[in-house]
């Protein structure tokens, strides 16, 4: 059963629209809805509010602001960024554009976003900082980045290395902000009742919610159930607390009736996290044979004072090649635009997509193909850890990728191909993603009537969750697939790590396969080790039925992790084709090949590694939000110029992933690779597009107007 390439068993229900996500919950009974108001400066402070029409307005239950909102707990920037609180409408102090400065509850959302346009507010505006390369020499670098890792890491002399060369390459290259938008927009059901908060919510991490909303709040943990069922894509937008859910839940407090609150597509944009965008300095050193002596990534990126985000953009520099001189390290440049917070891959996609593209001009500087320049400098020694790299397949990805794409039949002099006005070119690049894992717990219930139940708070946020577990459980236990139901994303079931990081399915199946050990040797106990029919001898010893829990460890508490540097690997290859007269860029194909260890589901995982190539792709060819450097506000804050790609920009895409099992990652031999499809295809593609016309552009996403004027006549 486990690597069967199943359907998902959710999806009848999500076809046939039974699958009812957090704003289509009717659990609570009939709800008032909620409006969310933001400030229309980027930094400043309210100097008059007028809410008279709004409170007069048909509907209207309750109208909010700074002077008149509930208390709540302050904001404290500890380092458990999920359990902060996270306090709205508690000064007039005005830090970023659209931050929340009133709020609405009416009857229906039309009557509230209604009301909510008639307040009138008055601000005096104060001179903001909002673009990064103007205040970049404010930049502070940091000892510890938000996730845990060091800011800078140090071996060798990286400045004699550069001066020795003798072949070296020093180049800035710069990402822009990037944007989660899931299908599912962020909303929340809030309803509390006899002092207890039920909130239906879009989270990735539903135990981490409770956490951070107790905080804000100021409950204690166990008056609060978080129910996230059904997850409509989250990509790291819902990973953290926001405005919606904290406002919501204040609402229904207040008025003693259930709250809905959803966040329209252009408030993702002022209420949501996003990627900083990034100043990147990389160096390279090579001897003339390519092996490299010098590896070094500065990254200076955009932050919020109040509450800082690291984007760790250097840090997979550092497992990435071998070189005896390194140097990686992260600086903040405080700005006057909201948190930055987790969006897909967050560091290994931007720090690919420039780093491979850096390799790419030392491979042309040195003469060497890119693909072996590559394996020459591969490595079975984590370069800064010192420890052996389990499952390290980055030469055998190269290699298998190079073969299936046609690599040899590669232009190799940039701008030497032409289809009629088409410029072609080839691109290559290598792909890794940290392998994470955090304790989890799944508990296992046989029924006797023949069913079995997982029960875990991890989430499916589109992933294929429910799929997998069952998959796993039925495997564990010797038993057809559908007789296994699996319950997720509620409080009250066993703590996990939800979705995120790439870290949820790994967690959740090791932990799930070993409840059903338990369960075996429970079983075997009581009737022997020849038993055929498992359901049987539940009937026979356990009338009540059988439980057991299984666990995962902490990566702290984990021998493998202290033994070895767990990531997973691949290699991408692209093809595209340029207009040489007027710029458009075309990707024609590309194929990605990953080794991820052991593959639980073929399906859904190839379904995974392919939407994270299209994000790579988009990274390097569409995907760039603009700050009105006046005022703060988002220049393309909608879906119509925040670009990404149609299907008209993604031709056939191919995922093949390498018979693999990493038995240092866990026992099942299985690693998570939700992200890993997205580290290092950008890099490809704009890879391809400097083979196909000579110029190298710098400045991510590649657009006709930085490309045009270089092209070849």
């Amino acid at each position: 059963m486990i690597g069967e390439g199943i359907n998902r068993l959710d999806g009848p229900l999500k076809v046939t629209g039974r699958a009812v996500y957090s704003y289509e919950r009717q659990d609570a009974g009939k709800p008032l809805y909620g409006y969310i108001l933001g400030a229309s400066i980027g930094k400043g402070r309210i100097t008059s509010i007028d809410t008279q029409a709004a409170e007069a307005a048909p509907g209207v239950r309750l109208v909010w602001t700074h002077k008149n909102a509930p208390e709540q707990a302050p904001f404290k920037n500890k380092p458990d960024m999920f359990g902060r609180a996270h306090p709205e409408l508690t000064s007039d102090i005005i830090d970023y554009y659209g931050k929340p400065v009133a709020f609405v509850v009416a009857d229906s959302y039309e009557e509230a976003r209604a009301a909510a346009g008639m307040i009138e507010m008055a601000y005096d505006v104060q001179p903001g900082a909002y673009d990064l390369a103007e205040h970049a020499d404010k930049g502070e670098w940091q000892e510890t980045l938000t996730i845990g890792p060091k800011g800078e890491t140090r071996f060798g002399d990286i400045d004699k290395a550069m001066a020795e060369g003798p072949v070296t390459i020093e180049a800035d290259y710069t990402t822009p902000y990037h944007f989660s938008h899931p299908i599912e927009l962020p909303a929340c059901l809030a309803d509390w009742k006899d002092g207890h908060l039920t909130v239906y919510v879009t989270a990735q991490m539903v135990a981490q919610f409770r956490g951070g909303l107790a905080a804000t709040l100021k409950l204690d943990k166990s008056q609060i159930t978080v129910d996230s069922a059904f997850v409509g894509g989250g990509f790291g937008s819902k990973l953290f607390l926001h405005a919606e859910t904290v406002l919501a839940c204040l609402a229904t407090r207040a008025i003693g009736k259930p709250v809905k609150v959803l966040l329209t597509r252009r408030q993702i944009f002022t209420l949501v996290g996003h990627r900083p965008a990034i100043i990147n300095r990389i160096r390279l050193a090579a001897t003339p044979d390519g092996r490299l002596t010098a590896i070094g990534h500065d990254a200076n990126m955009q932050s919020f004072g109040p509450e800082p985000w690291s984007e760790p953009v250097a840090t997979v520099a550092r497992s990435l090649y071998a070189a005896p001189n390194r140097l990686t390290r992260h600086a903040h440049t405080s700005l006057d635009i909201k948190t930055a917070e987790a969006v897909r891959a967050p560091g290994e996609l931007p720090g690919l997509l420039v780093f491979e593209s850096a390799l790419d001009e030392l491979g042309e500087k040195l003469g060497i193909d890119p693909v072996e320049l590559r394996i020459r400098n591969d490595t079975d020694i984590d370069p800064e850890l010192n420890l052996p790299m389990n499952g390290r397949r980055l030469a055998d990805c190269l290699r298998e990728g190079a073969k299936r794409f046609g690599w040899d039949n590669r232009p190799t002099v940039p701008a030497s191909r032409r289809e009629g006005r088409w410029l072609i070119g080839y691109g290559v690049a290598s792909c890794m993603r940290a392998h994470f894992q955090g304790p989890t717990e799944v508990k296992i219930r046989i029924e006797p009537e023949g069913r079995v139940i997982v029960y875990s708070d991890m989430t499916d946020i589109g992933t294929g969750t429910y799929t997998i577990l069952a998959q796993v459980a039925a495997a564990g236990l010797g038993v057809p697939v559908g007789q296994v139901k699996v319950e997720l994303a509620r409080t009250e079931f066993p703590l996990s790590q939800g979705s995120g990081g790439s870290w949820g399915a790994a967690n959740t199946s090791v932990a799930t396969d070993r409840a059903c050990q338990t369960l075996r040797e429970k079983i075997a106990a009581a009737a022997g080790t020849g038993y055929n029919d498992l359901f049987a001898e539940v009937r026979r010893h356990f009338p009540q039925g059988l439980e057991a829990s299984g666990k995962t460890l902490s990566s702290t508490d984990d021998p493998n992790f202290s033994k070895f540097s767990q990531n997973t690997y691949g290699a991408a290859f692209a093809e595209v084709a340029v207009d040489g007269d007027t710029g458009e860029m075309r990707l024609r194909r590309m194929l990605g090949v990953f080794a991820a260890g052991r593959i639980i589901n073929a399906k859904t995982a190839r379904s995974q590694l392919i939407g994270g190539m299209i994000w790579g792709i988009s990274a390097a060819l569409h995907e760039a939000a603009s700050v009105d450097p006046r005022h703060g506000s988002w220049v393309n804050g909608d879906l119509a110029e925040y670009l990404i790609p149609v299907h008209a920009d993604i031709p056939a895409i191919d995922a093949v992933m390498l018979d693999d099992y990493d038995e240092h990652a866990n026992h099942l031999g299985m690693k998570g690779i939700g992200e890993l499809g997205a580290c290092g295809t950008g890099g490809a593609v704009a890879n391809a597009v400097y083979n196909a016309t000579g110029v190298r552009v710098r400045d991510f996403p590649i657009t006709l107007a930085k490309l045009l004027p270089g092209l070849p006549v």
